[in-house]
């Protein structure tokens, strides 16, 4: 196989990354000139319900995914929560509930559009296709696609896959991302999808797939969350570049300015890193440990979060 260069998809996505936080800056600015009278729709609804809507993964951990009394925790909900803080701020009330929210990889944008969800606090890759529906926050993590195997399994990469049988769930860039590299290799796989990323893992294991492909944490949180280190492996070189961010509503500059500022809040008071090793590298409440460390890009789009360091200047 031609390998695939994750130097050049890393690049590529740093660039987008940041082309779509310039665009939230800028409607940033946008609505800071416009002296911010009124609230956007958004906002609005949120003050008159008293409420706002998460929407949640089941099965997306350390991201977003259930504890063991069926409770939604994670890192995005984290976030996601630092965001419902700086939105009871601009609408004035403190006391904002929060109403959790299920929501698929499939059906996860829809729910935005739809005004089903205020915030969508999963797994979600920000790129430019997806930007010009919705809008994301800042940064949170880097991830890309990569394959899980059997450990007994003799593969390595994707083309050792020729003609077998991989699972991907639905409505995901990985999706894409297996669909555009067997064209590109001529590989003849057979692509299945699931609704969800527990019902592809399953599909591994009952022996109805000979690869699961999602991002790479992502199979690493299945195989911590179901203690199967000693049945799965993770394999591959990347198929993909994928920045995630807080999804939400297109079009309102005034929640982009509080997403902004929820993000940039937590940089200036140093919470992003401990936030990210809370859920990466200490254990989890489910007793796993992950055991990822900050890569290099993330901690220097949390270092351009901190306001406090140009402040002091």
């Amino acid at each position: 196989m031609g390998q695939i260069s994750a130097r050049s998809l890393t690049s590529g996505g740093l660039l987008l990354a940041a082309s779509l936080l310039a665009t939230t800056l800028v409607a940033t600015s946008a609505f800071a000139q416009t002296g911010g009278e009124g609230l956007s729709p958004t906002l609005a609804a949120v003050k008159k319900a008293h409420a706002v809507r998460l929407g949640y993964r089941e099965s997306s951990p350390p991201f977003s995914f259930l504890d063991q009394s069926g409770r939604p925790i994670g890192y995005s909900l984290e976030l996601c929560e630092a965001i419902v803080e700086e939105i009871g701020v601009e609408v004035d009330d403190l006391n904002l509930k929060i109403d959790y929210v299920k929501v698929t990889s499939d059906d996860r944008i829809d729910a935005v559009l739809g005004n089903k969800i205020d915030l969508e606090c999963g797994s979600t890759t920000a790129n430019a296709e997806r930007g010009k529906r919705v809008a994301f926050s800042p940064l949170m993590f880097v991830a890309g696609t990569k394959l899980m195997v059997p450990k007994a399994s003799s593969v390595q990469s994707l083309t050792d896959l020729k003609g077998k049988t991989i699972v991907v769930t639905r409505g995901t860039t990985n999706e894409q991302a297996i669909q555009a590299a067997d064209k590109k290799f001529s590989l003849g796989l057979n692509i299945v999808t699931s609704p969800d990323h527990e019902q592809s893992y399953q599909m591994l294991a009952d022996g109805k797939a000979d690869a699961f492909a999602t991002d790479d944490i992502l199979l690493s949180g299945l195989i911590a969350r179901h203690k199967a280190q000693d049945k799965f492996r993770v394999t591959g070189d990347y198929l993909s570049y994928d920045p995630y961010g807080i999804m939400f509503r297109k079009g309102e500059p005034q929640l982009a300015a509080v997403v902004e500022r929820a993000f940039r809040k937590l940089g200036s008071n140093r919470d992003l890193v401990p936030l990210y090793n809370k859920w990466f590298t200490a254990r989890l409440p489910s007793g796993e440990r992950l055991n990822v460390p900050i890569s290099l890009q993330l901690e220097e789009a949390f270092k351009a979060m901190d306001d406090s360091a140009s402040a002091n200047n």
